[in-house]
């Protein structure tokens, strides 16, 4: 090709493009991973489920996880990302057909477990794409606006019953919705397959990894901040996400909520996040503290649950509060992974960061649901949530401290 037609980097607008398209992938994504929470209570009278089998439904979605993440992330950095967008979008949308079209748990558990096995991949991927496409660029506020549109997601399966709810009749209904949306997500990473081979024949951009053999002892070589980041990440999560599996169900019997308005409220920490984890990323690219944030994000969560569980106090508030901690934290600890490792083992630090997430989410789906079956109630699995909190603001304070004695990097300060 003619140097003279080649660009030293893609416009602006190819980026956004990117981001867009990718972000409509994982607004799929979490629909679906969301689809669930709405429909507990349908479950329960339908289908004769039980909170543990609810718990299962989530948890298992984990499970595979475990291992599949960090095999995922280092596929992504073998095959580059286009292909595995593609490999593990095809997956969500078996997951959540396989889901759909029948109601025992076994059928129902498979399909989850399938669409876990492509969905977080998906997420390392489509985070490993945004790091390589806006490293040094925005990258905070562009995994913010990405973090946005994926909420919509969240948001949209979380008010379902309101927006869709002639579908609420029946189990499956909700359901059906859900393949759509894994459907859309498929079609997304199509169109990004077709802009990024476009964008590589016209534009100077680093090379579609195709890395050489990797081995799984470099994992061991990620540095301390890295680790902290990931323990932090788990605590986080394993307060956040298996909170929302029977938050429906727990605004409802406790606080006596209808199915509409119980599913506003667990979408408050969405629709929180949707309007400010882009702000938040605007702010931590310019200011910084990006160890200090995490810390803050972690210390909103702790008094949370307890207030809930314990006081009629309106549920607008603690959500409210929730809803901040559910923004700052990921606007500032995804982006700060890019920093710490190097790229091109991205995506197997991206995989192996998402599969312990994934550890503490499939543990704590279950936990939580085998607790609230044998106490009849859902204190103690508040409690259990409480403590999360606790245990990320010392995972954010022992990342200070390591952040002090770096040389190679410095996640206190700005990066534009």
């Amino acid at each position: 090709m003619n140097s003279n037609k080649v660009l030293k980097e893609p416009p602006v607008w190819i980026r956004w493009m990117v981001l867009v398209v990718v972000s409509v992938a994982m607004f799929g994504n979490y629909y679906v991973y969301d689809s669930i929470s709405p429909l507990a209570d349908l479950l329960a009278k339908q289908l004769n489920f039980t909170d543990d089998n609810i718990g299962l439904l989530q948890g298992i979605y984990s499970f595979p996880n475990i291992i599949m993440v960090a095999i995922g992330g280092i596929i992504i950095d073998r095959i580059g990302t286009r292909r595995a967008n593609l490999l593990f979008s095809a997956l969500c949308m078996i997951g959540a057909f396989t889901t759909f079209i029948r109601g025992d748990i076994v059928t129902m558990a498979t399909g989850r477990l399938i669409f876990g096995l492509g969905a977080e991949s998906l997420i390392v991927s489509i985070t490993t794409t945004l790091a390589k496409w806006f490293k040094g660029k925005e990258l905070s506020f562009a995994f913010g606006l990405n973090l946005t549109i994926a909420r919509l997601g969240s948001f949209a399966a979380l008010n379902s019953p309101t927006w869709a709810k002639g579908f609420y009749e029946n189990w499956q209904g909700p359901l059906l919705i859900s393949f759509v949306a894994s459907l859309i997500s498929v079609i997304a990473v199509i169109i990004y397959y077709v802009l990024d081979v476009w964008s590589r024949n016209r534009f100077l951009l680093g090379e579609e990894q195709k890395q050489g053999k990797i081995e799984l002892k470099e994992i061991f070589r990620f540095g301390p901040a890295f680790w902290f980041i990931t323990l932090l990440c788990v605590a986080f999560y394993s307060a956040m996400f298996p909170f929302q599996t029977f938050a429906i169900k727990f605004f409802q019997e406790v606080h006596n909520v209808s199915r509409q308005t119980a599913g506003f409220l667990s979408s408050i920490l969405t629709l929180s996040a949707m309007i400010m984890t882009p702000i938040f990323g605007i702010i931590v690219d310019k200011v910084g503290h990006r160890a200090k944030f995490m810390i803050l994000g972690s210390f909103l969560i702790i008094p949370v649950y307890l207030i809930m569980a314990y006081t009629r106090i309106s549920l607008f508030v603690p959500m409210s509060i929730m809803g901040i901690a559910f923004s700052l934290i990921p606007a500032v600890m995804w982006p700060s992974v890019a920093y710490v490792v190097d790229e091109s083992k991205l995506g197997t630090a991206y995989g192996v960061m998402t599969m312990i997430q994934n550890i503490g989410l499939f543990a704590t789906n279950i936990l939580i649901g085998f607790v609230n079956t044998k106490t009849g109630g859902y204190t103690t699995g508040m409690w259990i949530f409480s403590f999360f909190g606790i245990f990320g603001v010392l995972f954010g304070y022992l990342l200070l401290k390591s952040n002090r004695k770096a040389t190679r990097f410095d996640l206190e300060k700005p990066k534009v």
